[in-house]
């Protein structure tokens, strides 16, 4: 629980955004070609995640979804 803590804290949530735009950053300039281009989509989750306050992991680690869940636990 101590994880989904931290990843719904002001901390973890710039993370997966800075992680999110570094995604997208390395898919369009770096990745050339289609691969590049999932890259970058790809990379728009983690931002969302951030920015919305949500962990896409969250069922697998048997956590709360939402970030303000996690808190409250």
């Amino acid at each position: 629980m101590a994880f989904a803590k931290f990843m719904a804290g002001p901390i973890g949530r710039g993370v997966r955004i800075a992680a999110g735009i570094l995604l997208i950053l390395v898919g369009l300039f770096v990745i050339e070609g289609t691969g590049g281009w999932i890259v970058a989509i790809i990379g728009i989750a983690p931002v969302l995640a951030g920015a919305f306050n949500f962990c896409l992991i969250a069922p697998l680690i048997k956590a709360p979804f939402f970030g303000k869940e996690a808190l409250q636990k």
